[in-house]
């Protein structure tokens, strides 16, 4: 059963302080996590993806890369707004099967090696197959081999069987994701995989609540589903090329270092503080016109929102910004997750739910905004909320040009 349709963004003036609350569509996140797609192996999650999307776009399609590309028309036809969250999870790929039977294997994006001790995969072969990481135990460890942090060379794969079993369903090539499912922890989710299924999560919803508010958005929408996100934004280049966004979104998580022993300037983001407002991160220097729209936005829906910075690392931001002739205006909106690129990530159900409030109400609001680059060189105290943006900038002109003529 859905969880009661999301409230109708744009139908509240800003100035009305509307508030905009959702409810948290918990086995929508539960599937969409469990659901296998390592980089290059995206079929299942594309599958699951098309089905759930395909009611509330006005198009659909899959490129030559695998990235799906769903598009709602809106009110001005000539712009576009893409948003864009990858469907790829970080996993792994078959290397080499030995004589006993045990799997090497190549990674599929970054890893910290230490974090596979003791967890289950699942080797996606003819059929699945249930297998643990293995690694040489500690009680026959050298002393210098004890006090060494273990790489992800170090590990195997065990499937229980023998060399002749495995290869009726395994071959070289096939991919391995990883096997944890989701608990709910307080006012928290606890799942592997919410890099980036999360981000897919929060597109998903951000459909479903502009199909629900009956209004077209903006401008054309573009919701990406990219592929090979984890191995170097493959898919939203190629996606970008194609899409042409003059504004663009990434959908994706950050780290949240709020625990105990990292100073408040290391922390980057904090669960229960709200949706993340990319400022920078490895790939892009989010684009200072789109931070102050979504800030605005944020506050005239009451959304909650925080700010990110993550030094390193980057998403298909990076990607959206360049790839296209000129640039696009390009930004983020990042859900706070402990435990990245581990098997225990935790998101706040508050944070993922703030996140589709402001992805919905960004998408029925940029005509709002002004775009100029001279709206965003002035005091931006006077760019509070997205419907006096214009007025604001228009009366800074007037008054640069008022000073001009007295000179």
């Amino acid at each position: 059963m859905r969880p009661s349709p999301r409230p109708h963004y744009g139908l509240a003036k800003p100035q009305e302080n509307h508030y905009i609350g959702g409810i948290m569509n918990l086995e929508l996140l539960r599937q969409v996590c469990a659901t296998p797609g390592a980089p290059g192996f995206e079929d299942k999650i594309r599958d699951f993806i098309i089905q759930e999307v395909a009611p509330l776009v006005d198009a659909i399609r899959v490129d030559n890369m695998g990235s799906v590309i769903a598009i709602v028309e809106g009110k001005d036809t000539e712009k576009t707004m893409m948003a864009a969250a990858h469907m790829d999870e970080i996993g792994f790929m078959v290397r080499h099967i030995d004589d006993k039977g045990f799997i090497k294997f190549l990674p599929l994006g970054g890893f910290d090696a230490k974090t596979l001790t003791a967890q289950r995969v699942i080797v996606h072969g003819k059929k699945d197959l249930i297998g643990v990481m293995g690694v040489k135990p500690i009680h026959v460890m050298s002393p210098a081999e004890r006090t060494k942090l273990p790489e992800v060379t170090d590990f195997f794969i065990d499937l229980g069987m023998s060399k002749e079993e495995v290869e009726k369903y395994v071959s070289v090539g096939d991919s391995v994701t990883r096997e944890r499912d989701l608990v709910e922890m307080g006012d928290c989710v606890n799942v592997k995989s919410l890099d980036n299924r999360a981000g897919c999560y929060v597109l998903i919803e951000a459909l479903r609540a502009i199909k629900a508010s009956k209004k077209k958005p903006s401008c054309n929408f573009v919701a990406a589903f990219t592929v090979q996100e984890e191995v170097g934004l493959r898919g939203a280049q190629a996606g970008t090329l194609d899409i042409l966004p003059d504004f663009s979104i990434a959908l994706d998580v950050t780290i949240a270092c709020d625990i105990p022993g990292t100073p408040a300037h290391d922390q980057v983001s904090r669960l229960g503080e709200g949706a993340a407002i990319k400022l920078y991160d490895g790939s892009i220097i989010a684009d200072r016109r789109m931070v102050q729209f979504m800030k605005a936005t944020a506050e005239a829906n009451k959304i909650k929102w925080q700010v990110e910075m993550l030094p390193a690392g980057g998403t298909d931001a990076g990607a959206m910004q360049k790839f296209v002739p000129g640039g696009s205006i390009a930004g983020a909106i990042s859900v706070p997750t402990r435990n990245v690129h581990q098997v225990i990530e935790m998101a706040s159900k508050s944070d993922l739910d703030a996140a589709v409030d402001l992805l919905a109400a960004c998408a029925m609001n940029v005509d709002k905004w002004d775009w100029s680059w001279n709206s965003v060189n002035q005091c931006q105290s006077v760019c509070d909320k997205p419907a006096k943006a214009s007025k604001a900038a228009a009366k800074t002109g007037k008054a640069a040009a008022k000073k001009k003529k007295a000179k």
